[in-house]
Parts: structure tokens; sequence; C-alpha cells
């Protein structure tokens, strides 16, 4: 049995363990992960799959009550939310899975849509942050809304409009307490203000963190040529460049992946996490606060080969490569 969202093929001996194959139907679709014990875990949705759906709802409300909305995620899957949506705006609640370390874990989204003339305006609104620094990829004062779940968003209220034969609409988003929460979430240390952020790669909160790690560690462990990525970009891009190997998806968890790894491992992915975790102190001295403004700048180069000889020294059976957002190899070890 495959996972659809990460491609990680179930061992049977997992399968056998589930005591529930309506639970493992769940797995099958996508909404759940299954753990060497046959635990079924169940993912949850991202910030950007919460906005979308309340912003599609919104739309459909127009016309009518509205108890749920077919969302299609950037992984491909198509999963239906619970909203409630009426006379032109719309509730939805995050539901994190079963990632009981989800702060943002039942955070309320609302939607407003008036119809306009022509065109799409979506306004993001109280509650969603914003920057409050140039950074790479956004400019200051932009919403604090990444690609993927953005482009998600655009496209459920697209699908919605075309439902109700609309041709404009103005839709405007706004999270009630999104500042109040979004100081217990990483933004004011990576430069954003005011509010959450809106985002999701995939679409789906993964149980990772704080329910896998016995899981991780076995996968880890079973491994004799294991590539060790920190997140879905280094996921995708390493069943490329590494067909023959295990590619196994390790997050924030580093350390404890390869404490449990054996022979000679790849750890692979973006550079902010794995140089983050090789010198903690990387960042003293540059006037930068994040890995990935660092990145941009004409002294990361140097530096980067500087953190990765001095581990290659300490962890002589470890090979960090690091990647662009674009797949392509910015810096490997000696």
């Amino acid at each position: 049995m495959r996972d659809p969202v990460s491609g990680f093929d179930y061992p049977e001996a997992w399968v056998k363990k589930c005591p529930s194959p309506d639970l493992l139907s769940l797995v099958k679709e996508g909404l759940a992960v299954l753990t060497s014990s046959g635990t079924v875990l169940r993912r949850g949705y991202t910030t950007g799959t919460t906005a979308a759906a309340a912003c599609k709802a919104a739309i459909l409300s127009l016309s009518g009550n509205v108890t749920s909305v077919l969302i299609h995620l950037p992984c491909d899957l198509a999963v239906t939310v619970p909203v409630i949506g009426s006379g032109g705006k719309a509730s939805c609640k995050k539901y994190a899975g079963d990632y009981s370390g989800d702060v943002t874990a039942g955070c309320e989204f609302i939607a407003d849509a008036v119809p306009l003339p022509e065109g799409i305006q979506f306004v993001p609104g109280d509650g969603i942050g914003r920057f409050s620094r140039d950074t790479p990829r956004f400019h200051k004062g932009e919403p604090a809304i990444n690609p993927a779940p953005l482009e998600c968003i655009l496209a459920s209220i697209q699908g919605a409009m075309e439902q109700e034969k609309l041709s404009g609409i103005r839709v405007r988003l706004h999270i009630p307490h999104g500042a109040a929460i979004a100081r217990k979430t990483l933004n004011p240390r990576v430069g954003v203000e005011g509010g959450l952020s809106v985002l999701g790669t995939t679409g789906l909160v993964e149980p990772w963190d704080d329910h896998l790690e016995e899981s991780m560690r076995e996968r880890v462990a079973a491994s004799s040529n294991a590539v060790l990525t920190t997140g879905r970009t280094g996921l995708r891009y390493a069943r490329l460049l590494y067909p023959n190997r295990d590619i196994l998806l390790v997050g924030g968890k580093i350390k404890e992946a390869l404490d449990a790894a054996r022979g000679d491992v790849i750890l692979f992915g973006l550079p902010a996490l794995i140089l983050r975790y090789i010198n903690p102190d990387i960042l003293d001295g540059t006037g930068y606060a994040t890995v990935e403004e660092f990145a941009v700048s004409p002294a990361f180069h140097r530096t980067m080969q500087i953190n990765l000889e001095a581990f290659r020294k300490e962890h002589p059976q470890v090979t960090v490569v690091l990647l662009n957002r674009d797949g392509a190899i910015i810096g490997e070890s000696p």
C-alpha cells in the first residue's frame, strides 16, 4: 500500500497490524498515515486549505446555505472540507488531524463574497500576517501567503464563480484571532507580523513531529542507503536524483535520524533546517535573520562550504547535499 502524498510504500507487516479496514481506507486516500505499530494517524488541513474552503463557501453561499466544499489540494488530492456558509459569508475552522502540537488547530477563517461586474479581487484582511521586511521571495508589506496555497485559493474562487455563473467577485478573507495565535508560531522570528501565515505545500498537515518519531527511527535504522530529507521539496527531488536509495522524510528531527542511521547517509534538502542544525550560530554577525535571506548574499556560498567541510570532518559517513527550491544543487560535502 502506497501513501499517495509522500509516495512511501507501507510494509505489509504494518498493514496487517492495523485493527480497522476503515482506517486503512483513510491511509489509501492520503488522509492519514500508518505507523509501524498499525496505528493510523489522521492528517489535518493547512491554513491554505482552510482559507480556500472559506473563500469557496462564501461564494457558493450567495445562492443558499453551504455545509461543505470540495477543495483540490496542491498535492492533487480532492477533499471535502466542512464549512458554515450563508448569504455570502462563510466560516471554516482549521482541522489539525492527529497533530496535537498544531497551535492553529480550531482557528476560524472567515470570508465575505460580493459579486462584481467582472474579474477576481482577493483581499487578505485582518489576522493574516504581512512581511515586516523584504525577503528573497516577498516584499515588505505583502501578505504572508505562499504560492501553492495562493494558487489553491484562487482556483477555489474560480471554481465557485463558475458554479454560480458569476463573471466577477470580491472575496475578503480574515482570521479573527490570527494576530494572537501567530505569536505562538515562528512568525515573529521570520519577519511576519500581525497575523498567521497562509501555508501548505501539499494542503495537508503531517502528524510527523509529535507522533512518528518511533516510526521514523525504525525506517531510518532499517535502511542501509538512506537519503534523509527535511521537507517536501527535498523529498520530491531526492526521488529523481537517487532512484536506487531509500528516501526518508525526517523533518526537523535531523539528530534523531542521524543517530538511528547506519552506513553512509545523505542528508538532503533546502539549506535552512540543515545549516541551522550543522551550526546553530551560522547567522551570527551576518546581519540576516533567516538562512533564506542569507542565501542570496555574496558571503553565503563560502560560509556554507566552511560549515559543510567542518561537519564532514566530524561525521565522515554523512554527505550533506543542499538544493534550492528549483531543485538545483547549491552545496555538497567535499
